[in-house]
């Protein structure tokens, strides 16, 4: 895409980066109410039964989604026009879903900045390693990646592990301004959950946060995985990245249906989103419609969007995904040079 189609694409998208604080309240309606209510609903269901429990946490878990992408859209100033509001309920958000405001703008602002970049991957994103990088790594760093990408621990293990320690410790050189947030956060957090446990009993919140917890970062981890991992995502090196590629390539349209599309906040719309973040949530769908060249990017749908689980390693030759299957051969290949070239005797020992 040329320099002139890009600053015309930029132009077009501009319009629907206002936000409208009609729309923005609505949404903040129909959203915390019902998770409160759910959430309410499913702690009188446990003397009843169970299974109905896990029906109402399961619901509750779609608005703890929804409730993210507020803070999501507050994190990039897109919520509200005022800085404060968006930092006020930002934070409110964060408290609710576990996310820590300043921290988490601060690393998902980088994530937006280097996007498909090669050099530049680490911040704010799933952790990708090229075959070349996988086959060069050690025994053990081939491990550790392997069981990183394994469905069971990203999705599985994952929520916990992002809920438990990621989002409670400030990363290393964080401005105070993210550390005393973070630290916010967490008092919030102890003081409302020590207050559910106190009021209701701690076995019968647990019941009922957990799966909560549980489904809402299993499938939020799944739609930040499944919008960069597929088939021909882009990625490039630093000298030939460019933003706007990164994001209409390297950025999948999710097209989800409708109800699914309402509870994830439009953020199948993930190409839209990352050529401009300053659109809100309610004006991704407008801007897709609008704007020809984004309808151009990679659609993928519920059933295709499984493929993505056997995405492991960037192939930067072919310039795909590929599984661990694929390069079996070549780490095989790899492997027989070194144990020769071990083996060898020198010249000297000969």
């Amino acid at each position: 895409m040329s320099k002139h189609n890009q600053k015309q694409l930029r132009k077009e998208v501009a319009p629907f980066e206002k936000s409208n604080m009609t729309t923005s309240v609505k949404q903040i309606i129909n959203t915390f109410p019902p998770f409160f209510i759910l959430w309410f609903l499913a702690y009188q269901s446990l003397s009843i039964s169970y299974w109905l429990t896990l029906a109402f946490a399961i619901l509750s878990s779609g608005f703890v989604i929804r409730i993210f992408i507020i803070f999501h859209d507050c994190c990039h100033s897109s919520f509200f026009k005022s800085k404060k509001a968006n930092n006020i309920l930002g934070t409110i958000s964060g408290i609710v879903t576990l996310f820590p405001y300043e921290q988490w703008k601060h690393s998902h602002s980088i994530h937006h900045a280097t996007s498909s970049n090669l050099n530049k991957r680490g911040t704010g994103d799933i952790w990708v390693m090229t075959v070349d990088e996988y086959v060069a790594a050690s025994f053990w760093g081939r491990l550790a990646y392997r069981l990183y990408r394994n469905p069971i621990v990203m999705f599985g293990l994952g929520p916990f592990y992002l809920f438990l320690v990621t989002n409670r410790l400030n990363v290393k050189g964080a401005r105070k301004k993210e550390r005393m947030n973070t630290h916010l956060t967490n008092a919030a957090i102890v003081l409302i959950y020590g207050l559910l446990c106190w009021a209701i009993g701690w076995q019968a919140f647990l019941m009922i946060q957990l799966p909560i917890l549980f489904v809402s970062g299993s499938l939020g981890i799944w739609l930040f995985y499944v919008q960069h991992q597929f088939e021909d995502s882009y990625f490039e090196e630093e000298s030939e990245w460019d933003y706007v590629k990164a994001a209409i390539d390297g950025s999948s349209y999710y097209k989800l249906p409708k109800v699914l599309q309402w509870v994830t906040g439009n953020i199948g719309f993930h190409h839209v989103h990352h050529l401009s973040p300053r659109v809100p949530n309610y004006n991704l769908e407008k801007v897709h419609d609008s704007t020809l060249p984004l309808q151009q990017a990679t659609t993928i749908t519920l059933g295709s969007s499984l493929k993505s689980l056997r995405f492991r390693l960037y192939d930067g030759e072919n310039k795909t995904f590929v599984s661990f299957k694929e390069i079996k051969d070549r780490l095989s290949n790899v492997k027989s040079n070194v144990e020769m070239n071990v083996k060898r005797p020198s010249l000297q020992e000969k």
